[in-house]
């Protein structure tokens, strides 16, 4: 804990923003830093709760011993706060800014809408860590002489690999694309996280002895039984790329796409890399002067409105077919967990205009080229309400309502076609291990992340990817110092 009579005396204050006229006109991050003074003010508010749910299985996934550290950063002990934070988080710097806090809202001062800003404070550790020389090569005192391939360098492979590679175990991370991060790098825009965080931790992975392959597609490139034969172990950390089927008549239409290639097309633009060799749509996909409609209402879709406002749309409109929540949420029925209330990203908070219990029926057009979407309002059961159509006027629109498991080329169509590996094919094809000890049905092959339980939290897939290197280090060694 912190002040015994912190939360008391010291009001909830969290980094501010630039401007929103300001911040549009760049893709960087534009959240502003509060000195160490203020942090440790706002760590001494966490309180001696008796439970503290934050870190629990409610508040935080990687189980975050919070109120350790904050004590420790309120006593001005941050060495020892960070190495804490560092125990159970292999990347705190991504998880403080992408991360939308389930341990705040767990937080017992949340009853009174006031949690304390853990997320700030996490922040500000990850980014202490890197002025202080903390994030450095910790390479293994004595190497096993066992090898494991990871396929997929998104924060589960990430974490899981690096994990490997400090129990001794060379490591050797595959990746499809050209950089390192999965969709840490390719689908979230850099205004919520600059990609030379990525490139830090990926250089202080290679001092630990980890060797990263990109450009190589597993499946197509490089087949997994080859993997199998020539390493002891294969962790397979896809993402859930498949976009969710819309359903919707026109989607054909030229200016109407996915969300994924939109951010991935934007994210190699800021990144200086080649978009015409992708995968995705070589066209360029630009917002500029162009009125623009988002179909969705979940992270993807803000990060859509922030990308499209900052290549200059005139207008965006957000689609959610659910009712517009409550401003305040009953604590008594949902705390501690998640709840259901009015959230305004700071994407949204930009200019989007949000329209809520709409269903989009249909995108029109003129000569294949989009010109509106043809929507109407819905009741509680998201039945269309007869007489409520109306016409967006639509240059581009974004479908973005989720994601349906793995792609099933490549990779996934081998494991299924010639190792028989288990997925759930009735739902997502996600391929089948349980969060014990994480192996598939095919032997030496085990699976963590997005691949295995579906479109999650970044901070989910950091777990997983620990739990599953501790598992394979144990499998390998018959037994395992790794952490749970």
């Amino acid at each position: 804990m912190g002040k015994v009579t912190g939360f008391l005396e010291i009001d909830r204050q969290v980094q501010k923003y630039q401007p929103a006229s300001d911040r549009i006109r760049h893709f960087r991050e534009f959240t502003l830093p509060m000195s160490d003074k203020e942090v440790e003010k706002q760590a001494a508010r966490c309180m001696d709760c008796g439970i503290p749910f934050c870190h629990g299985p409610t508040g935080c996934p990687i189980h975050n011993q919070i109120p350790d550290w904050n004590d420790l950063v309120y006593n001005g002990n941050w060495d020892a706060a960070i190495r804490n934070l560092h125990s159970t988080n292999n990347f705190p710097e991504f998880t403080g800014r992408i991360c939308p806090a389930p341990c705040e809202e767990a937080c017992t001062l949340n009853l009174e809408d006031i949690p304390v800003a853990i997320k700030t404070v996490e922040q500000a550790l990850a980014d202490k860590a890197y002025e202080t020389g903390y994030v450095r090569p910790y390479p293994p005192q004595a190497k096993t002489g066992k090898r494991v391939a990871v396929v997929g360098s998104g924060p589960a492979g990430m974490a899981a690999a690096q994990q490997l590679g400090r129990a001794g175990h060379e490591v050797h991370v595959y990746e499809r694309e050209a950089r390192p991060g999965g969709l840490l790098r390719y689908g979230i825009p850099d205004f919520k996280m600059e990609k030379h965080y990525i490139d830090r931790r990926v250089e202080q992975m290679q001092g630990e002895g980890v060797t990263f392959f990109c450009n190589v597609n597993v499946g197509v490139d490089k087949k997994a039984a080859e993997l199998l034969s020539d390493y002891d172990a294969v962790l397979y950390c896809g993402g859930s790329e498949t976009p969710r089927p819309a359903g919707i008549p026109g989607v054909d239409l030229d200016g109407v796409f996915d969300a994924m290639p939109y951010l991935v097309q934007q994210n190699k633009r800021v990144g200086g890399e080649n978009i015409d060799s992708t995968a995705w749509p070589s066209k360029p996909i630009l917002a500029n002067g162009q009125h623009v409609v988002v179909v969705g209402g979940g992270d993807t879709a803000s990060d859509c409105v922030g990308t499209a406002f900052r290549q200059g749309a005139v207008r965006v409109t957000q689609l959610d077919i659910r009712p517009q929540p409550p401003e305040k949420e009953d604590k008594l029925t949902v705390w501690p967990y998640w709840a259901t209330k009015m959230r305004t990203s700071s994407s949204q908070a930009e200019g989007a205009e949000r329209e809520f219990q709409v269903a989009t029926l249909e995108f029109i057009g003129e000569d294949g080229q989009l010109t509106g979407v043809k929507c109407c309002e819905v009741d509680e059961r998201r039945k269309p309400v007869p007489g409520t159509e109306f016409v967006i006027r639509a240059d581009l629109a974004f479908i973005a309502i989720g994601f349906a498991g793995p792609l099933a080329t490549g990779l996934l169509a081998e494991l299924e076609g010639r190792l028989d590996v288990a997925t759930d094919a009735r739902r997502s094809r996600n391929v089948t291990a349980n969060d014990r000890d994480y192996r598939t049905s095919v032997e030496g092959l085990w699976a963590a992340g997005d691949v295995r339980r579906g479109q999650s939290l970044v901070v989910w897939a950091i777990r997983e990817g620990r739990q599953a290197a501790r598992s394979i280090d144990e499998a390998l060694m018959g037994h395992t110092v790794l952490p749970s």
